[in-house]
């Protein structure tokens, strides 16, 4: 059996001891045996763990990696990979929305989304199923003075113009990407000026976060899949056509 000390794997992954003993404390990679000094003995096994660990984080956030690989330790393979599967859609749909939103910046007269086209006046369930926002959200931005929408003068429902969809829209691109409210609202208030440039700009910003991402996330899978290879849950020839079926299926959805 081969061994590994943990300042090896710390250096190897380039993180400190003490962060290998937090891993180790919150249950996300097996606890190792011990010398008879006391030292932990890290095998190939923690060592396909700790890498996993460290190349899921960009991509899928702390909460989703420590979840897969407590699935992981519980032989539960199929919850792991669908767990990430479903953040996998997440992001292709936070990129179409983003794709959404800058086609509707780039050219400011365009009142079709979706193939649909934008009424003058919309109610809140119009926009909210138009751009695949909550209603909620839409109003808990109102209140975050985001989007002004009209209101009826006979019953004072509120009514969107196809200015707060492009102004919708881009909230809900920028909002994980844009930490300061004042920032933003400067940026979306702009949408309603044509004054758009800012907000084109910080758009291509946010999809190439959104690119980045998919590829941490794919740098992720291979590491999960390397992973399930080392403890034997997968062997070595589904190891190989499950990530050419996942680049596959990422390529498909890029189309």
């Amino acid at each position: 059996m081969t061994y590994y000390k943990p300042i090896e794997i710390a250096r190897a992954l380039q993180i400190s001891t003490s962060a290998l003993r937090h891993y180790e404390s919150w249950g996300v990679v097996p606890a190792p045996e011990r010398a008879e000094n006391g030292y932990r003995l890290y095998t190939p096994v923690h060592l396909a763990y700790f890498r996993c660990l460290r190349a899921m984080f960009p991509g899928f956030g702390f909460s989703v990696t420590y979840e897969v690989l407590r699935h992981v330790q519980n032989n539960q393979i199929d919850q792991a990979f669908w767990l990430v599967n479903e953040e996998q859609a997440k992001l292709h749909h936070e990129k179409k929305s983003a794709d959404q939103t800058l086609t509707l910046l780039q050219d400011p007269k365009l009142d079709l989304l979706n193939d649909e086209k934008l009424k003058p006046l919309m109610t809140i369930g119009d926009v909210a199923a138009i751009t695949n926002v909550q209603p909620s959200a839409i109003r808990h931005w109102e209140k975050e003075g985001l989007v002004t929408p009209e209101r009826n003068p006979e019953n004072g429902y509120r009514l969107y113009t196809p200015v707060h969809v492009r102004q919708i829209l881009l909230i809900r691109t920028l909002r994980k990407t844009i930490y300061f409210l004042e920032h933003m609202k400067e940026i979306v208030h702009a949408v309603e000026h044509q004054s758009i440039e800012k907000a084109k700009k910080v758009t291509e910003q946010a999809l190439m976060s959104i690119h980045q991402r998919n590829r941490q996330q794919f740098n992720g899978v291979h590491q999960l899949v390397a992973l399930c290879t080392e403890i034997e849950l997968i062997d070595s020839d589904e190891a190989s056509l499950l990530k050419i079926n996942h680049s596959f299926d990422r390529e498909k959805q890029r189309k």
